[in-house]
């Protein structure tokens, strides 16, 4: 009977916090809105894939060689060339106004020292101002430099009479889970996770705040309700309208960005739900301890999404950070989410992988919840 009246209690909560949800149409449809447009906005402007790489070309030498070895840039997929380029100044130019990122420069005797067995020196200035671009792009230049001198060599030998040279070091490469190479495949996983972080914190930052504000709150303490059953109650359609972005999201990633999902949807769909209701404690108790909607706002933001951007994983890997900032990534929930979310959609893996992350994620929520009930009680006091 007393559990029965328990969840009366935390019904009651949860179908007044429904109608002022359904009342507020322009919240409801912010909140499913919202994550559906940070996630096309991410999507397609956020990708670290370097491509089409802006190029200019300075052929001093205008032969058939170089034109052949010019013609592997234009060939190739990382490089776009935009102009060419008649002297040194020009080329200067090109690269200080940001209408191409990098230049190629064939010394004027190319062909004779290739002719003559010689090293022929080619020049590649690239803009430095994007550290990670200049160095991927100056890696593809090179790759593109040896192929060509390799099949020279072989042109050579062959001409000489020379037998066939053998290759030293044969590498053959496989790429596990994300064959294709394409950073939106694991951009996209990530940034449901942040993206439902900062959701989720903020739906429920404002909701004690606005009892406080409205003058409310004192009707809610004179009903015989427990704090535990009020958090609970306020809870409930927060979290159904969160479920509904992570499937928004999920299918958005499917049929949108065609984001392939090799794992188990069910398992997806429970880590999310407790990843959720962790955030969802987060923002209660922001809401509980500021008692202002606008300073609950703010918070919520701060303490969302900054970590889960930065620190989680998502974008910078975390192996690659400071030691001390990788330490700190352990008080990350985004962290464990963002790994379990990767480990599901592009590697297929289960529970007896990511069984450890799920078990902190469960952890964090029930921090959470406990903080925000106990923090309730601190201020009723």
């Amino acid at each position: 009977m007393l559990h029965a009246r328990k969840w009366r209690r935390i019904t009651a909560v949860a179908r007044k916090e429904f109608l002022h949800v359904f009342r507020d149409f322009r919240s409801l449809l912010m909140a499913l809105a919202t994550p559906l447009l940070l996630l096309t906005l991410f999507g397609y402007a956020l990708t670290l894939d370097v491509d089409n790489v802006p190029l200019a070309v300075w052929d001093q030498s205008n032969s058939s060689r170089s034109r052949d070895f010019i013609a592997r840039f234009q060939a190739s997929p990382y490089f776009s060339l935009r102009f060419r380029s008649e002297n040194y100044a020009q080329l200067e130019e090109a690269i200080n106004t940001g209408r191409v990122l990098m230049g190629l420069i064939v010394p004027r005797d190319f062909a004779q020292r290739l002719e003559a067995g010689r090293n022929a020196p080619v020049q590649v200035l690239v803009d430095g101002t994007d550290s990670n671009t200049a160095t991927i792009g100056i890696g593809y230049a090179e790759a593109i430099a040896q192929l060509f001198a390799l099949e020279l060599n072989l042109e050579h030998g062959y001409q000489n009479g020379e037998r066939a040279a053998k290759v030293p070091l044969d590498v053959r490469s496989r790429v596990w889970y994300n064959e294709e190479l394409e950073s939106r495949n694991f951009i996209i996983p990530g940034l449901i996770a942040v993206i439902m972080m900062v959701i989720a914190a903020l739906l429920t930052s404002l909701t004690i705040a606005r009892e406080w504000e409205q003058g409310t709150m004192e009707q809610l303490l004179a009903a015989p309700l427990r704090p535990g059953e009020l958090i609970a109650g306020k809870l409930v359609p927060y979290f159904v309208i969160g479920m509904c972005d992570v499937l928004l999201t999920v299918l958005m990633a499917k049929f949108v960005f065609n984001v392939p999902l090799r794992g188990n949807v069910g398992l997806l769909f429970a880590a999310s739900a407790i990843f959720l209701t962790g955030a969802l404690g987060m923002g209660m108790t922001i809401s509980i301890v500021t008692r202002s909607q606008l300073l609950s706002s703010q918070v919520a933001v701060v303490a969302t999404f900054l970590p889960a951007f930065l620190l989680s994983g998502f974008v910078f890997p975390i192996v690659i950070m400071p030691k001390a900032i990788q330490l700190v990534t352990y008080f990350v929930p985004a962290r464990y989410f963002v790994a379990i979310l990767k480990g599901i959609y592009l590697k297929g893996i289960g529970l007896e992988i990511i069984g450890g992350q799920v078990l902190l994620l469960v952890v964090y929520a029930v921090a959470m919840l406990a903080l925000a009930r106990w923090k309730f009680r601190g201020k009723l006091a």
